[in-house]
């Protein structure tokens, strides 16, 4: 892949911090089916020619683009490699993709403003472009072409138009891995044309787990309070587990919780103890937004009633919680701003 302008290249959205990127991550945890499902076409001869891997975020949706990826880039699609689609980390294609230097990987993200410099908020049309000169390449040696769109919930109108035109027009040996929080966001077009992959939850017995294994500082009881708040995501489970990552969780658990009567005083004090920390912002979006997931999706299971109002806050939280971590915004308005989205919701019922 061509190399781009170092401020560019040096500017990784899709990066949590403190943890490993997806790139340099080779283990898969806890998503076996996922795997499988890959594996078999894969391997079968016959993958998708574009891959909606669907998850909440910190299930291992970018972990397990790369892992195919760097399988294709090594054997193609065939039945040549391990079964699990394993490639070293020690591999010239590993390298390659380490150094995000392998020609036959795109990877495509939020990027910088041309005219400006600062952090886009969506994934833009000039992006997407970037396929079309991408796919036109000519792969040497039978060799594949892979592209990661992450996240493609991001991306704008124009955006998906033009991804949709790739998908109507892919070059053979070639695949799109679409990276997804909320599929349903992506337009039916597009959906239609790719194979729906589900990354599910992690559960609670593997994260506690992978807690006592990489987080060892940790006691007992902070271990259970961590798995409690993660909502099934090892991401944001090894989030918490750094710093003051669990007291913010909480604090995100109470903003849901007093929705209906949020107390002024409080928000500003939770915006004060936010700006002190490193990455406290970004932490409490992750787990605001995790949580009010899978408290939306625990009512639906039990047949609550319609809960359109909170789906469009969970939409608006991710939207704003995204765009202040672009920016680099001040927590106190992005925090008042949630309080404010969370109460509207919360007038068509508690969650």
């Amino acid at each position: 892949m061509a190399r781009g302008h170092k401020e560019e290249e040096d500017t990784e959205f899709d990066r949590v911090p403190g943890l490993d990127h997806p790139r340099e991550t080779f283990e898969l945890i806890g998503q076996d089916d996922a795997l499988r499902i890959a594996a078999t076409a894969i391997r079968g001869g016959r993958p998708p020619q574009g891959l909606l891997l669907c998850g909440p975020p910190g299930s291992g949706k970018a972990t397990l683009a790369y892992r195919i990826a760097r399988y294709l880039l090594k054997y193609g699609a065939s039945d040549a490699g391990p079964a699990d689609l394993w490639v070293p980390r020690d591999d010239p294609v590993s390298l390659r993709v380490l150094a995000r230097a392998h020609p036959g990987l795109l990877v495509l993200t939020r990027g910088l403003h041309p005219d400006t410099g600062k952090p886009m908020t969506v994934l833009s049309v000039n992006e997407i472009r970037k396929l079309a000169n991408f796919f036109g390449l000519t792969s040497g040696a039978g060799g594949w072409r892979i592209a990661i769109i992450d996240p493609a919930d991001e991306m704008n109108d124009q955006a998906a138009n033009a991804l949709l035109k790739a998908l109507e027009e892919p070059p053979a040996r070639s695949i799109l891995l679409l990276l997804s929080h909320a599929p349903g966001r992506l337009l039916p077009t597009i959906r239609s044309r790719c194979q729906m992959l589900r990354l599910q939850p992690l559960p609670s017995t593997v994260l506690a787990h992978e807690l006592a294994e990489r987080q060892p500082h940790l006691s007992e009881e902070e271990r259970d309070a961590v798995v409690q708040l993660s909502a099934g995501s090892l991401g944001l489970a090894l989030m918490l587990a750094q710093g003051d990552g669990l007291v913010i969780a909480k604090e995100s658990q109470r903003l849901i919780d007093s929705a209906a009567d949020p107390d002024l005083l409080e928000l500003f004090a939770l915006a004060d103890r936010v700006g002190r920390l490193k990455d406290g912002l970004a932490i409490l979006g992750e787990d605001l937004i995790l949580n009010l997931s899978a408290r939306i999706a625990a009512r639906a299971r039990a047949g609550g009633p319609a809960l359109n109002s909170w789906v469009e806050a969970w939409e608006k939280l991710r939207h704003a919680f995204g765009r202040s971590a672009a920016l680099h915004l001040e927590p106190r308005q992005t925090i008042l701003s949630a309080s404010a989205v969370l109460s509207e919701a919360a007038r068509s019922g508690n969650l």
